[in-house]
């Protein structure tokens, strides 16, 4: 089966509900079991339904976007002055921006 691209058939029933609960550290009431069983079972089934596409000549994508580089191009322009560039803060002393004490 490894390989092949099919999923292994689950069997879906009360034991498989309480495994996946109890990896997921649920403690589900009878209710909540006679509830969730059918829709868990309703889930797989629809999931099961990619089974049934060829995908032989599909390459496997691991990152869904692909990854690229975008860079600007690197051009000098005019720098601010110091005093522009203190010019909008409160927070200066001698010069130089003023930041939270470190020690």
């Amino acid at each position: 089966m490894v390989g092949s691209g099919m999923m292994p058939k689950v069997t879906v029933d009360r034991k498989l509900l309480l495994d996946v609960a109890a990896n997921c550290r649920l403690n589900l009431t009878e209710a909540e079991i006679e509830k969730f069983l059918p829709q868990l079972e309703e889930v797989l089934r629809s999931f099961s339904k990619l089974d049934e596409l060829d995908v032989s000549k599909e390459e496997p994508a691991f990152q869904p976007i692909s990854i690229e580089d975008v860079l600007r191009e690197d051009r000098a322009g005019k720098c601010l002055s110091q005093e522009e560039a203190l010019s909008n803060t409160i927070h200066k002393k001698d010069g130089f921006f003023k930041g939270p004490r470190v020690v």
